[in-house]
């Protein structure tokens, strides 16, 4: 259970109850794909969907996933209770996603319905990236044993969450201290990866988990615009960004990778608390070095009171490319 759903198992409106639970920062992007304000849920999961990703849920059946509206359906109290038992997108995310290989990307919002697809039955239906512990397999399945497995699976999830819920925390569970919105703006003088240009698309991996930007045909300038959201953990290292072409009958070629340094956001951001307490002003910078991929110093502020920072870099290991992003922290407690 996340640290913060305690709070919202007070008597009340189931309605009401939802609705504080949706407005927490994990769950205002969907679950599996990132898309902005999802209205969905899988009740018996405990995330909170976009509506792409719920046509998904609904193709798998209802004895993986079951779909409500969230302002549509009616809800039972123990769906709600089940929700917040789980706590929202970052607790629930921590186990299915607890073990997401390298080779494979999280989708964007943006992905083919194929790729969304592919993932959603890998992550939910298949159990591929929970802790082995909690995984349970069998030959060939009917509906009705899958539904037994899928409802004892849920049984052992929810039963780790009640035994740790005194800690808020359990075996394999990440703690989130916050989330981190990059919006990969655009790239600049990107390298030719074929005949003439490239494909290209930017992936972001934080830990455990990988999202990826959609692809911009023939363009060594792309503008992609695009937010991606990451769940900040108590021990984070830096985002790794690399950079690839895409190929349709091969594997995808690299484009330039960089390291970007989130502690001076979250140094800054966690050091004047409250943005929405100052003004427009600068609290911090993340310096340019020869150790770092920087073209000029980049700048943290607090604007419309969010903390912001814009980072122009230069793509490493590879021979031309520069990329302009936008990063916004956004506290748990916010």
């Amino acid at each position: 259970m996340s640290n913060y759903s305690a709070g919202l198992g007070k008597p009340g409106s189931g309605k009401r109850r939802l609705k504080d639970l949706l407005n927490q920062p994990d769950n205002r992007v969907c679950a599996d794909c990132g898309a902005s304000d999802p209205k969905w849920a899988s009740t018996n999961i405990g995330v909170f969907i976009c509506l792409k990703c719920c046509g998904v849920h609904r193709s798998l059946g209802t004895h993986i996933s079951k779909v409500l509206s969230v302002t549509l359906d009616e809800w039972s109290e123990e769906e709600v209770d089940s929700m917040i038992e789980i706590g929202g997108n970052a607790s629930a995310n921590s186990i299915y996603e607890a073990f997401v290989p390298d080779t494979c990307s999280k989708p964007g919002p943006d992905v083919s319905h194929d790729q969304r697809m592919r993932f959603i039955k890998a992550k939910y239906e298949l159990q591929e990236f929970l802790k082995p512990s909690l995984r349970i397999k069998s030959g060939k399945r009917s509906t009705k044993s899958s539904a037994f497995l899928t409802s004892s699976l849920s049984r052992k999830i929810m039963d780790s969450f009640k035994s740790n819920s005194s800690s808020q925390k359990m075996e394999g569970m990440v703690e989130f201290i916050g989330l981190l919105k990059v919006t990969v703006k655009k790239g600049t003088n990107l390298a030719i990866r074929d005949l003439m240009s490239s494909d290209p698309y930017v992936v972001l991996n934080l830990g455990k988990q990988t999202l990826q930007t959609t692809v911009v045909n023939s363009n060594l300038n792309p503008v992609w615009n695009q937010e991606l959201m990451l769940s900040v953990p108590e021990s984070y290292g830096p985002v790794k960004l690399q950079v690839y072409d895409y190929d349709t009958f091969s594997a995808d070629d690299i484009m330039g990778e960089a390291d970007i340094d989130i502690q001076p956001l979250i140094t800054s951001a966690m050091a004047f608390g409250d943005p929405e307490m100052f003004g427009d002003m600068q609290i911090g910078k993340w310096l340019k070095s020869h150790d770092n991929p920087l073209i000029d110093d980049s700048i943290i502020n607090i604007v419309d009171g969010k903390v912001k920072q814009e980072v122009q870099i230069k793509l490493q290991n590879v021979e031309c490319g520069e990329l302009e992003l936008e990063m916004e922290w956004l506290p748990l407690d916010q």
